[in-house]
């Protein structure tokens, strides 16, 4: 049965209740239970091997650097690690899982009981467990009055770690500010690139409504492989008015798995899906209870870097900066970690960040570069800003330079040197540029000497652009007073 979206004065009656499933590749060179490379864009089922293949007697071997990941991203995300946790089967069928189970975890999980902040509202992870991923499948639609189907093994046995956020958020809003906000927290500690494009984080979305003031949740329909942030938003908002507007027409939301048509922004039905315990879970008999010592645990803690939030209220409180360019500046751990540089190396942290958030971010974002392959150096942009600070040039001069900056890679000294465009301080040679100024401005001379004030930073404008930028700003100022008698 068709059903119509849901008018706005309907949609107020109703709260929704959103809980996210996320499914983050893991930054390893090597599969989880074999050898086999976790490379992108490799020739169709050329990463494979008996393992991943699932042939028979072929037997997994955990891999150590997969369990350090998901352990540190359990840390970050506020979780209890558990000591003892056990790999299990997930038995299902689909023509890109060879082995014909999904080795993951049930119910005695890696991590549980986390929780992330998105501004004053705490959204609480139940769990994050490690599991293998399953291939790929190519459908290329009908070609010579047949359909063709294509099966690439590639991705069997990546590994990944699965997130389930408990049932908190009750807007779109709320939840793309969670997936935002553990994105983030994920990629500054190097779990994962995250990248969507690739794969590398997916996102299944549970969501029901209920009468507002209401305690009991409503019927939950999953939406499945939601690929962008974007889609996230418009798939639950679609699927929150669907909803209502079935329930306001008399029928009944039932449980079931449902996909998201980007071509016309709706939630479509995919499965009816009951309980978890179709997928008959059972021990996984080949690997052995998964232990993590605390020693284990420490050396990771150690490794860890500061993370967004934190980070975001040390700029605050530490550098004086806005909330808004604290969260600029800490959007990357590489970006981060450039303004921190060139702060100390300029010894003024609010200038510094205006110009890593502006000039800087503005050509790199031009020429497609980021951060962490920036032309200009932290080291040279900081000396930029210094000198600025010392008054050793102006803003006009340090514009000028910055782009030679960022084509050429070299330090602001070296440039101003080597084009001859060194602060002008001497007073005689200032002092005819000022003359001249004066001579061509006689009627704002006129005004400042009748008590406009303002009028000089006009006249100090016009010596600035005389010299190019070069003259000293200080200089100029004073001697411009003395001349016109102020």
């Amino acid at each position: 049965m068709a059903v119509s979206i849901a008018p706005a004065a309907a949609l107020t009656k109703y709260e929704p209740v959103i809980g996210l499933e996320v499914h983050v590749q893991l930054s390893t060179r090597t599969k989880i239970f074999c050898g086999c490379p976790t490379s992108f864009g490799a020739e169709p089922n050329s990463n494979v091997c008996p393992v991943c293949l699932g042939l028979p007697g072929a037997l997994p071997v955990l891999n150590r650097e997969a369990v350090d990941l998901a352990i540190e991203a359990a840390l970050a995300l506020n979780c209890t690690v558990n000591r003892r946790s056990i790999f299990a089967r997930k038995n299902y069928f689909y023509p890109d899982l060879p082995k014909g189970y999904q080795i993951s975890q049930y119910d005695l999980p890696l991590a549980e009981h986390g929780y992330i902040d998105i501004g004053a509202k705490r959204i609480g992870i139940t769990r994050v467990h490690m599991e293998d991923d399953a291939g790929k499948s190519m459908h290329e639609g009908f070609k010579d009055s047949a359909r063709y189907s294509y099966i690439d093994l590639n991705r069997c046995g990546t590994p990944l770690i699965e997130i389930v956020s408990d049932p908190d958020m009750r807007s779109s809003d709320e939840a793309y500010a969670y997936l935002t906000e553990l994105k983030q927290i994920l990629q500054y500690v190097g779990v994962s690139t995250c990248d969507m494009e690739k794969g590398h984080l997916r996102c299944d979305a549970n969501v029901s409504v209920r009468l507002r003031g209401a305690e009991k949740f409503g019927t939950k329909a999953e939406v499945k492989n939601l690929n962008s942030f974007r889609f996230l938003k418009m798939a639950l908002d679609h699927e929150i008015e669907r909803q209502v507007a079935l329930i306001e027409s008399g029928g009944r939301v039932t449980q079931e798995t449902r996909l998201f048509n980007v071509e016309t922004g709706e939630t479509v039905g995919m499965r009816s899906k009951e309980h978890a315990h179709d997928y008959r879970y059972f021990p996984e008999p080949d690997l052995a209870p998964l232990m993590v010592s605390e020693e284990w645990l420490g050396r990771i803690r150690a490794r860890m870097p500061e993370l967004p939030a934190a980070r975001r209220r040390r700029f605050v409180e530490s550098y004086g900066l806005r909330d808004y360019d604290a969260g600029v500046l800490t959007l990357t751990r590489e970006a981060g970690d450039y303004f921190e540089k060139v702060a100390s190396v300029s010894g003024d942290a609010r200038a510094a960040a205006n110009w890593v958030m502006g000039e800087l971010a503005g050509l790199l974002k031009e020429h497609g570069k980021d951060f962490a392959d920036s032309p200009v150096s932290a080291e040279n942009l900081g000396a930029l800003v210094g000198m600025m600070a010392q008054g050793r040039i102006g803003g006009k001069l340090a514009k000028e330079i910055f782009p030679k900056m960022f084509a050429s890679g070299d330090s602001p000294q070296a440039i101003l040197d080597r084009e001859g465009l060194a602060q002008i301080s001497d007073e005689s040679a200032l002092s005819r540029i000022i003359d001249e100024v004066i001579a061509a401005n006689p009627k704002q001379v006129e005004q400042y000497r009748g008590g406009k004030s303002a009028v000089l930073g006009f006249l100090v404008g016009q010596v600035m652009k005389a010299s190019r930028g070069q003259a000293d700003p200080a200089a100029v100022n004073r001697m411009l007073r003395e001349k016109l008698g102020g």
